[in-house]
């Protein structure tokens, strides 16, 4: 326990240092990482700890951006409360699918979630006038204010994503090491024995579904408001594969992992564009072998070989 409430500690530590030592350019693209590692994190909580493998997270991460981002478009909201309606925007949708979703299992859910993301997808391209499809819309700077903090400048912009990723990594530490969380362990390792012991695995799973929505619908509205987009091109089913990527890169069912994930495929992306335009071709070939020699991901070998308390 205390040791992985050091490690956890000591990443947010390690990246507040970052904040004052890295260049531009990787200052920007840290920022970044840790908005979309707080979405691989949500995404960890249904796959990583649930075992339930959604192929449609998109529609969660954009319930939440454009929740945001149509509330200061449209009803004048400023990015406090617009964020807020983004976490209901997306706990809502998030609610809803479950209840529908969880209906069925194994690969009837997956292509159940996806019909559900693409359905999104497809409803933000039908109202183009207010959403402006592909395109998108930029929230304005002067709108990216809060406490009278400028949310484009780069320091506050890095310190937001920070508390935004600190808040999901520490919570999500607390969740699986709580009753709630070992439940949730239980059904990813055998739900037929989980419910013998007397689970109600079903308000379970709703549970995980919901927590994962809501958590990456958080990390949408958080990059809307912290970037200053918002696009159809974020429910679009790359989007949902990312999340997975990253996860399964980290190490799913480790609450380090999906950050660890999103940084590892971020730079191999960024620094393989640099070398070939070919670029996927070697970030395929790498994926390839990773699934091949780490199978549980890069912090699942750690936890395997020399750290078995590893949450």
């Amino acid at each position: 326990m205390r040791k992985s409430i050091a490690l956890h500690l000591g990443l947010i530590a390690l990246l507040i240092v970052l904040q004052f030592v890295l260049p531009a350019y990787h200052h920007g693209n840290m920022a970044r990482i840790m908005v979309m590692a707080t979405y691989a994190m949500g995404y960890n909580i249904m796959f990583g700890y649930t075992g339930l493998l959604s192929l449609g997270h998109a529609m969660f991460f954009a319930a939440g951006l454009y929740g945001m981002g149509l509330s200061v478009q449209f009803l004048g909201m400023g990015v406090g409360p617009a964020f807020g309606m983004g976490l209901f925007a997306s706990l809502t949708l998030s609610l809803v699918v479950g209840l529908l979703a969880l209906r069925t299992l194994g690969v009837a859910f997956m292509i159940v979630t996806l019909m559900f993301s693409q359905t999104i997808f497809l409803v933000i391209l039908y109202f183009n006038p207010y959403t402006r499809g592909d395109e998108g819309f930029v929230i304005q700077q002067s709108v990216r204010h809060i406490f009278g903090l400028d949310l484009s400048d780069p320091t506050i912009r890095y310190f937001a994503a920070l508390v935004l990723f600190s808040t999901v990594l520490i919570g999500t530490l607390k969740l699986v090491q709580s009753n709630i969380g070992r439940v949730f362990i239980a059904i990813r390792e055998n739900e037929p024995r989980a419910k013998m012991l007397g689970y109600d695995t079903w308000r379970h799973k709703l549970l995980s579904v919901v927590l994962s929505g809501t958590v990456s619908g958080a990390a949408g509205a958080s990059y809307g408001i912290l970037f200053g987009y918002v696009g159809a091109s974020f429910a679009q089913v790359p989007y949902s594969i990312f999340p997975l990527l990253w996860v399964l890169l980290g190490g799913a069912g480790t609450v380090i992992g999906p950050f660890i994930g999103t940084l590892f495929m971020f730079y191999l992306i960024d620094l393989s564009s640099t070398v070939t335009d070919a670029y996927m071709l070697v970030v395929g070939v790498v994926l390839v072998l990773l699934t091949m020699f780490a199978r549980n991901g890069l912090i699942g070998i750690v936890r395997e070989r020399w750290a078995k308390w590893l949450p």
